[in-house]
């Protein structure tokens, strides 16, 4: 049976309708579809996204969304408004940050957050966030295995078992995991690290096409066959590029 992948969403309602429709359009109706996470921040709505595959997943949607680095910054702001990441690369708080916060929040109702005291903003956001969204957001899955690939928001620590991974490095990890060219024992899909396009590289695809930063949202399907990239024009076979 075939699978289907969609890369970083970032608050793109309209892009992930697309990437549903043309799923639907090959054919992948009431197949499985994995997403790789960062569903909030950036984009115009990510209230939209949230609430948009909650209600697929309550309507019986065989929709599997895993948790990108992005997707606890939400839950955390509500708990502690002065919660910093400690993975990120700037030691500061979700709104300080600039990562989309301000438009993540706007989108429930909270104006102007990156100009208003903090304080201020956290009791509206406590209000206006709905507490099933956050509990949602706050529980998403790291990962999922079937059929010979792992799916991931970032990647893996390369020789490490799946059940020792660190749980922070499958949302944040980049290298060594994309510079490395072994056989991780299942081919891996993943997003976080922005690309021009999709692209297979032997013993991973990463599908993060940068919808965040004005690109596409990119969807594939894996199948007996290989790998396809969803587009307007139909399946694009995704093959592994030439080494260097």
């Amino acid at each position: 049976m075939p699978i289907y992948a969609i890369g970083d969403i970032h608050g793109h309602l309209d892009l992930l309708l697309q990437a549903h429709e043309r799923i639907a359009r090959d054919g992948g109706t009431d197949a499985r579809i994995v997403h790789l996470g960062d569903l909030i921040d950036r984009g115009p709505d990510s209230r939209g996204v949230v609430a948009h595959l909650m209600q697929g997943q309550a309507a019986g949607r065989d929709w599997i969304v895993l948790r990108g680095n992005h997707d606890p910054a939400l839950p955390e702001f509500l708990r502690d408004p002065h919660w910093v990441d400690p993975r990120a690369a700037m030691p500061a708080n979700w709104i300080a940050r600039d990562v989309g916060a301000d438009t993540t929040l706007a989108s429930y109702g909270v104006a102007d957050a990156a100009h208003r005291p903090l304080a201020e903003v956290h009791a509206e956001a406590l209000a206006a966030v709905p507490a099933a969204h956050a509990r949602w957001l706050g529980a998403l899955p790291l990962w999922h295995r079937q059929a010979g690939a792992l799916f991931v928001h970032a990647g893996i620590r390369p020789g490490v078992a799946l059940a020792a991974q660190d749980p922070g490095e499958l949302m944040w990890i980049r290298r060594p995991f994309l510079d490395d060219p072994r056989d991780h024992g299942v081919l891996v899909v993943h997003g976080h690290t922005p690309i021009r396009r999709a692209t297979h590289y032997g013993n991973r695809i990463n599908i993060d096409s940068g919808a965040g930063r004005g690109g596409p949202l990119s969807a594939i399907r894996l199948d007996g066959g290989g790998a396809w990239l969803l587009t307007g024009d139909g399946p694009q076979p995704l093959h592994p590029a030439e080494p260097g």
